[in-house]
């Protein structure tokens, strides 16, 4: 399948910076000055393989997690974005996953482009085939194929804390945004110390665990979700999805516990990183859930897979001050 020539037009030389062409095959594009190429697979072009991720790729293929109406409102609340005004913005998604917010993006009249670092974008691509908006690169999201100052908006949910480096993440992805564009960025909380014991002590052991016996494990987390006096109160200590989907629940909880690298940060900590990366009007984002003691839990600290959640806009720069 051939790449999209509009598209192909938009993207960079991660090495380089340089246009790229497709060859004569449509199988490979290639650097215009360079020479260096990469492959073109179903109509994504392939910049990276998913090394250390690939617990993602296995994870996005194997699950079926979309629902039209909860990620819409997921998206709107961990993004700031209203969905009415994302028609004509120029939109990346980095570390897309499955696709569901670039679906939610596409839908909407946004030019958008799902970006991961693992084969999940097979998936994502499948979910969004019928919006010729959406595009996707599998890429390292620390060398992306575009220029710099190339979005109207930039959202990442749940992926930077993913990499050796989340502020290296944080960093290369926010140069994609323009000028007077938007930043969206949600992480995970940093919890209270004995929750972050708990939480490291059993990750040593989940992430050397073969996928079979850890999904098995998941599935017995997915039928523990799904009882209430346990999803209101064990999965405090260790976690386990709490999703009225079974099937969402077990891909959560894997989510959880199979990634090799997984950090855990504070709000001041990525208000810090907006504001170095010049950014302003920043506004801390509150998670969907209001109930009362929900809401205290979070302000202290204490629901283990819960977010930090900041957006921003991009300084205009000195030449646009005026």
């Amino acid at each position: 399948m051939a790449i999209n020539a509009d598209f192909l037009s938009f993207l960079r030389s991660p090495v380089d910076g340089n246009p790229l062409i497709a060859d004569a095959d449509g199988k490979t594009i290639r650097s215009s000055s360079s020479g260096d190429s990469w492959q073109i697979i179903d109509g994504i072009p392939r910049f990276v393989s998913d090394e250390h991720l690939e617990s993602f790729g296995r994870q996005w293929t194997q699950f079926d997690v979309a629902h039209d109406d909860e990620d819409r409102a997921t998206f709107t609340a961990k993004t700031g974005m209203k969905l009415e005004d994302l028609q004509g913005l120029q939109v990346l998604d980095a570390g897309c996953g499955g696709g569901r917010y670039t679906h939610v993006c596409a839908q909407m009249g946004a030019t958008v482009t799902g970006a991961d670092h693992t084969r999940a974008v097979d998936k994502a691509k499948s979910l969004c085939q019928h919006l010729p908006s959406a595009f996707f690169v599998q890429a390292d999201l620390k060398h992306l194929p575009f220029e710099p100052a190339s979005f109207d908006f930039v959202f990442s949910i749940g992926v930077m804390h993913h990499d050796a480096s989340t502020r290296s993440v944080f960093d290369a992805v926010a140069k994609m945004v323009k000028p007077g564009g938007r930043y969206s960025v949600w992480l995970y909380r940093r919890n209270q110390w004995w929750q972050e014991i708990i939480n490291s002590g059993l990750r040593a052991l989940t992430t050397r665990m073969p996928h079979r016996l850890l999904e098995t494990l998941c599935h017995v987390g997915a039928i523990a979700g799904g009882i209430p006096v346990l999803n209101r109160t064990l999965n405090k200590v260790i976690n386990f999805s709490a999703h009225p989907s079974y099937e969402n629940r077990v891909c959560d909880t894997f989510d959880w516990w199979a990634p090799q690298y997984q950090y855990h940060h504070t709000t001041d900590e990525l208000l810090t990183w907006f504001r170095e990366a010049g950014f302003t009007d920043l506004h801390e984002l509150p998670p969907e859930k209001t109930g009362q003691f929900y809401r205290w839990s979070w302000k202290n600290n204490l629901l283990i897979g819960s977010g930090v959640n900041v957006t921003g806009i991009r300084n205009q720069g000195p030449a646009d001050d005026g």
